[in-house]
Parts: structure tokens; C-alpha cells; sequence
């Protein structure tokens, strides 16, 4: 017999432990995905895209959070601006989802019209004495992070963002995010919970055996192993590789290259990891052969080897190499429905087919991004059964999930569930 009165999302709560996953119900249940929005996608600093999305005066493009439509562009003074997409007179949205070319925003309803400040400056039979300077477009809190454009929709944006801004700028200051180009972009829907999708993005315990494409280039043994179960040749290849690692990072810092681990995980508002990690095979890139994708390196890069510098937060990760970048954005749809949006960039003057090969360029992220879908979609299906417990994490491979997973409590806490 069904249970007429679910526990309340704070009993969810209350029942994860330390070191498992968590309950079923934090997972699928729908109170829990609107708790979710409210929490971590209205009230903490979110990703949501880059300057280079609007290159031009009049670029903009709409991005949808829930009910939330903002919209982002770049206004003729050349200022990126963060706005909501609801006119001012009887809430209509103004631009439809996707990227488009404007020099003002009409509203299709009644044809208020905004500057791409969003100043009002035009509202017909509105009367002589009607104050147009009460209606402009509300204005969203935005930062512009390396190029990495992140809002908070709260009043009250957590302050402890200002961390993955002094480290974040200096870290990518080389490639020059700002002035880069998408030149790919692909969506896709992964039929599972949001958590699922940054859980299974945080380990790479499940690398090895489906990821063969970026098991090329990326070293799953970056992110934990357990000594004991490897034969000694393997754990000889570990213990060499953490000392190539400790070297590598001490020469590239001491060449003016920041590359150590920075965290801000559980007991902070605002989430955040960094670190340079090592490129395996040839070292230079994230491609099929682990050599460059592009020619043109990005920004004021003149190095092919330094590595693969990864940023993660609640809801995105990005690699940033020599040649090119990747950046992938993670937006709830519903309990059971996420949205991976994953941009690949380059120098801003490099032309496809001279050079960069798009194939070359895309191929590794956009197998493993579609095999993860696989399996958040399998991680889906088992937390719905009723035979699901929440499980162990290991304590070698899964120490991030862990992390994540009492930060989200923790957070939900905070919030008043």
C-alpha cells in the first residue's frame, strides 16, 4: 500500500548518512526538484555562459531555469548585461528561447520597447504623465568570472563567490575566455535527476570501463584508487604517477602557472574545485590522439603542455587547454529530466577546416557526454525501484560524491528544509 503521507524533504534529510548516497526520494520526488530550483538554482551563483555567446552589440541569447527566462547580451556600449525576459507592462516574454540579433527589445504584445540596458523608451497610449523610468527591465546579478558568465536570481547573492573569482581570473587570464568563440554547441537531455548528473561527473571510478575516448587523453587515476586491490606493477604505475604529478605541479607553478588543487566544497555557500591536471598520451589536448585540435592556441597560450586546468561548481565543469576549451552547463527540467548544454571553444580568429578539425575538436566530449547520459538514465531507473538503498561511497574513487552530497544537504539546510 502506498505511503498516503511522504515523508517531508527534511525527514529525507535526516535519513542520509555519512558516506552513502542519498535517499530515493531526493532524488525523484517532484517537492524535492521544485526545492531543488528554489535552493540551488535561484539562490546560489550558477553558470549559465559565456561572453563569447554574445561576441557583438545586439548578440543576445535566452536561457530558461525553471520558470525563470533570462536573457543575455551584450548592449551598444559593449557591456554584457543579465536581464529578465518579462516585459515590464504585462509580463510577456519578450525574446524566445535560443540566440538571436537585436537592436532593441520589443515587446510582441503591445510593443514596449527597451534599450539593450533595458531602458524603457517606448510605451504607447500609456498617457503624457505615465513614468517610464518605473519600468525598465529588472536587471539580474551577474559576474563575468574569466568569461564564464554566473547569475544569482536571489536578492541576497552568497558573498563567498568573490573565492572563485581572485582564483578563477588568474587561472584563466591566459586563455582568454573573453574574447574565445563557441565554435560547436550540443543539448542534451539526460533522463535523470540533476544530482545524478554532477555525481557522475565528480568520479571517475566508472572511467575505465565507458569512457574510451577521453580514457586517451584523461587520468582516471587523478581522482583515487585503492592500493590494495592493484597488482604491483599497477601500483608502481600509481606511485609513479603521483610523483610525476607533485614534480609537474611544482614546475609549473614556479614558472608562473597556478596549478594546484583550490577547493571550496562542504561548508560553503558557493561550490567550487580547480587543479591543473596532467594530459596522458601525447600531453597536449582532449582529442582522440591527445594531440592539439587546433592550431591557433587560445588567448595568449604558446604552450601545447600545460596540462588540462579543470573547473567544476554545482552545476557545470570546464577544461581549459592549449588549444581549446570545453564547458558543459547542467539545468534541471524536471525530477527525472537534466539538460547538458556542452560548448567547444577556440582562439577567436581560428577557422574550421585550416585551423581546427571539428571532428578532432568534438569527438571525445561528445562520446563521453552521450555515454554519461547512458548511465544517469541506468542511475535513474535504480533509484525509482523499490529495491534501491542508498549505497557506500568508496572512500579512494567516490570522496567527491561524498563531499557533494553532504554540501547539498547542508545547503537545503540553510534554506529552511
Amino acid at each position: 500500500m502506498l505511503n498516503k503521507f511522504p515523508s517531508s524533504i527534511s525527514s529525507l534529510l535526516d535519513s542520509r548518512a555519512e558516506g552513502y548516497s542519498l535517499p530515493a526520494g531526493l532524488y525523484t520526488r517532484d517537492d524535492v526538484f521544485e526545492a531543488d530550483l528554489d535552493v540551488f538554482f535561484r539562490k546560489h551563483w550558477i553558470y549559465v555562459g559565456l561572453e563569447c555567446d554574445v561576441p557583438e552589440a545586439g548578440d543576445a541569447t535566452v536561457l530558461d531555469i525553471g520558470t525563470t527566462s533570462l536573457i543575455l547580451l551584450r548592449d551598444d556600449d559593449e557591456h554584457i548585461r543579465v536581464l529578465h525576459n518579462v516585459c515590464r507592462h504585462r509580463g510577456t516574454r519578450l525574446l524566445d528561447s535560443g540566440s538571436t540579433v537585436i537592436s532593441k527589445l520589443v515587446c510582441p504584445y503591445h510593443q514596449w520597447t527597451y534599450e539593450l540596458s533595458g531602458e524603457l523608451v517606448h510605451a504607447p497610449h500609456m498617457g503624457m504623465d505615465f513614468d517610464k523610468s518605473c519600468r525598465n527591465l529588472k536587471g539580474v546579478s551577474f559576474k563575468s568570472i574569466g568569461g564564464l558568465i554566473y547569475v544569482c536570481l536571489s536578492d541576497t547573492p552568497p558573498d563567498d563567490v568573490v573565492a572563485l573569482e581572485q582564483v578563477m581570473e588568474e587561472r584563466l587570464a591566459p586563455y582568454d575566455i573573453r574574447n574565445a568563440k563557441v565554435a560547436h554547441q550540443t543539448d542534451v537531455i539526460e533522463d535523470g535527476n540533476w544530482k545524478l548528473t554532477m555525481e557522475n561527473n565528480r568520479e571517475c571510478y566508472h572511467c575505465a570501463a565507458n569512457h574510451p575516448e577521453l580514457c586517451v587523453s584523461f587520468i582516471d587515476l587523478d581522482f583515487g584508487f585503492d592500493p590494495a586491490t592493484l597488482n604491483e606493477e599497477d601500483r608502481a604505475e600509481a606511485e609513479e604517477h603521483q610523483r610525476l604529478y607533485a614534480e609537474r605541479t611544482q614546475a609549473w607553478e614556479a614558472e608562473g602557472h597556478p596549478s594546484g588543487v583550490v577547493e571550496q566544497v562542504c561548508g560553503h555557500a558557493t561550490n567550487f574545485r580547480t587543479q591543473r591536471l596532467i594530459i596522458a598520451g601525447a600531453g597536449e589536448s582532449q582529442t582522440p590522439d591527445a594531440t592539439a585540435a587546433s592550431a591557433k592556441l587560445l588567448g595568449k597560450m604558446t604552450r601545447k603542455d600545460l596540462g588540462d586546468t579543470h573547473l567544476w561548481g554545482h552545476n557545470c565543469w570546464s577544461h581549459f587547454m592549449g588549444d581549446h576549451a570545453v564547458t558543459a552547463m547542467v539545468i534541471p527540467l524536471s525530477a527525472n529530466r537534466t539538460l547538458v548544454r556542452t560548448k567547444w571553444l577556440v582562439h577567436k580568429d581560428a577557422v574550421a577546416g585550416i585551423d581546427y578539425d571539428l571532428n578532432k575538436l568534438t569527438e571525445v566530449w561528445t562520446a563521453t557526454t552521450d555515454q554519461d547520459a547512458a548511465l544517469v538514465a541506468r542511475s535513474q531507473s535504480g533509484v525509482e525501484d523499490p529495491a534501491y538503498d542508498p549505497g557506500p561511497y568508496s572512500r579512494f574513487t567516490e570522496g567527491q560524491l561524498d563531499n557533494f552530497a553532504t554540501w547539498y544537504t547542508e545547503r537545503m539546510r540553510a534554506h529552511g528544509y
